[in-house]
This record gives structure tokens, C-alpha cells and sequence, in this order.
């Protein structure tokens, strides 16, 4: 598939959709850094059409918290995050958290 091609086939896809399944050969680099004057880690996804998708360290960290729960798991087939607001939460941590849905 051109490159050409594949921009047209993720833009429709994301425009027409709103959702979109990545796999590796969609994906040009990825780059996870902590930014000068930072302290947390962005990871930032390219595609090969130059669509920039970046996510913060709390994201990134649920995601792989969901991931390896599902591999390790004996029973478990499915694993559902809900971003919520916590009004008690411990110190450092951020008001909007993604929490496993019961």
C-alpha cells in the first residue's frame, strides 16, 4: 500500500469512525521521553501518515496495567478502564484516574 493510500485509509477511517485499529505496520517510530522540565513520561506514537498521537504517563501506565492483567490472569478475557474524578485520593496523584470497571 502506498503511502498515499494509507493516509487516505486512516483519515477515513478516524473521520468516518472514530475509532481506529492500529497495528505495527501503521506505526512509522515511537518515542517515550520524560520533556525538559518535566518529570513524567510522554509517549508519543507517529504513523506513518505523520498523525501524532501522545499520551502522558498515567495513560500509558493503565494501558499496560490492563495489558499485563489480561496475560497473567487464569480466568480473565476482558478488562474495562473508566476514566473517573476522585475526590479522595492520595497525595501526588492525579485528580482523573482510569479505574477497572467491577
Amino acid at each position: 500500500m502506498s503511502l498515499r493510500e494509507q493516509e487516505k485509509f486512516v483519515t477515513k477511517k478516524f473521520i468516518e469512525e472514530r475509532k481506529m485499529n492500529i497495528s505495527n505496520e501503521d506505526v512509522k517510530e515511537v518515542v517515550a521521553e520524560i520533556p525538559e522540565g518535566h518529570r513524567h513520561i510522554r509517549t508519543k506514537i507517529i504513523l506513518q501518515d505523520n498523525t501524532e498521537i501522545i499520551f502522558q504517563e498515567a495513560t500509558i501506565a493503565s494501558i499496560v496495567r490492563a495489558y499485563v492483567t489480561l496475560k497473567t490472569h487464569p480466568q480473565k478475557v476482558s478488562l474495562k478502564l473508566t476514566g473517573k474524578r476522585l475526590e479522595d485520593r492520595k497525595s501526588g496523584f492525579a485528580e482523573w484516574q482510569l479505574l477497572e470497571e467491577e
